[in-house]
């Protein structure tokens, strides 16, 4: 991949999995014209893959849509349009279809990023995904859990069409400080302690949001400004569900 949107500031899109997803999509939308326009980014929950989305939206001015459980095709194709500027989208699901396509190929340089895109293969909706990228030949971004490529897998014509695979990554050491000087800047919290959140939480992006959250809720109880493994015992977002005791 080109690596150009590598330079993205790392003090506004600090995540790696921030910087993987617009590598991503940087080298979708510098492909060759002849080259396929479908991508994945999958991974586990928790992982920030939607978090990253939001910002490749912002930052590419792209087009971002995500799958709701009961959406049907209208649903899906009525919010897309709305995303694409259109207030009131009306007529058949061909008619919009058609609409989208225009409007998508108006500017073939924004993405569009469907996230919680395991919801469109389970309801037989990924066919559009394809259609949209070949038609209005805009590189189309899927986001979805760990299992998404393997379920592509299953859909050929579809699955022929990805270009580029990325996983998302769970959060590292520095990953945890940026988080930290995002959430509590004006805590000093050791590496160490920064490491345990990392262990327990099991790198989940949102799991260790939560927990700094409580950090900075025991910080202030506590009047105190510094924490570390020994001095900190407030909860770790573990997602472990506790178990009623025998009596």
């Amino acid at each position: 991949m080109d690596m150009q949107t590598a330079n993205v500031n790392r003090s506004t899109a600090p995540l790696k999995n921030v910087v993987n997803m617009m590598v991503l999509i940087d080298a979708m939308r510098s492909r060759d014209q002849h080259s396929s326009s479908l991508a994945v980014f999958s991974g586990p929950s928790g992982y920030g893959k939607s978090f990253a989305a939001r910002y490749a939206q912002n930052y590419t001015q792209g087009i971002y849509v995500e799958v709701k459980f009961g959406w049907t095709r209208k649903i899906f194709l009525t919010s897309l349009l709305i995303e694409l500027g259109e207030n009131n989208p009306r007529g058949t699901c061909g008619d919009m279809y058609l609409e989208i396509v225009k409007r998508l190929g108006s500017d073939p340089m924004r993405p569009l990023i469907i996230d919680e895109a395991d919801y469109l293969l389970d309801k037989g909706l990924v066919e559009y995904a394809r259609d949209f990228g070949d038609s209005a030949g805009v590189p189309v971004i899927l986001i979805g859990e760990e299992k998404l490529p393997s379920k592509l897998a299953l859909i050929e014509k579809v699955d022929n069409r990805v270009l580029e695979r990325v996983l998302a990554v769970p959060c590292d050491l520095d990953d945890a400080k940026t988080l930290a000087r995002l959430l509590c800047p004006k805590l000093d919290l050791s590496d160490g302690l920064l490491q345990q959140f990392l262990d327990k939480t099991k790198g989940r992006t949102q799991r260790l949001v939560n927990t700094l959250n409580d950090v900075r809720k025991f910080a202030r109880r506590s009047g105190t400004d510094t924490l570390d493994v020994e001095t900190y015992q407030g909860p770790i977002d573990t997602a472990h569900v506790p178990v009623r005791s025998a009596k």
